[in-house]
């Protein structure tokens, strides 16, 4: 795990990202199964990687969402590509930027029965259910 970490500081992060997509020819990325985006340099990479394989779907979960709230002029500093799918987690001291109606983020439930009766489509078992067309991603505590 911090092999990947220190990787990701390097300007060998992107190409190598890169080489292993063109090899393994995967559909969907998840980026992280732990961390989160540490800087906005980091989060660039991951922009520059998702820009240059526009056939694969990259998703993340993430509590960093100033670096995707931040505006200069009305504007978003830093443009998303379609195939780069974010979803907010809550449960950080940031939750108050979350807009629940138009942000896709996560909520964690206690059982299905309250993710659903939420109107949270559960990705408990399938983690490709987080980037569909509900944007209210439900998981079961465990």
């Amino acid at each position: 795990l911090n092999n990947r970490y220190e990787l990701s500081k390097t300007a060998d992060f992107v190409p190598q990202m890169n080489a292993t997509i063109i090899l393994q020819r995967p559909t969907h990325v998840r980026i992280h199964d732990s961390g989160d985006f540490y800087s906005i340099a980091y989060l660039l990479k991951w922009v520059n990687i998702a820009n240059t394989n526009k056939d694969v779907i990259f998703y993340a979960y993430t509590k960093s969402i100033p670096f995707f709230k931040g505006t200069f002029q009305g504007k978003p500093i830093i443009k998303i590509p379609k195939n780069l799918k974010i979803i907010f987690s809550e449960g950080s001291k940031r939750d108050i930027l979350i807009n629940n109606n138009k942000d896709r983020h996560a909520r964690i439930f206690k059982d299905v029965t309250a993710l659903l009766k939420a109107g949270y489509i559960n990705a408990s078992d399938n983690d490709l259910n987080a980037i569909q067309d509900n944007k209210k991603v439900g998981l079961v505590y465990h």
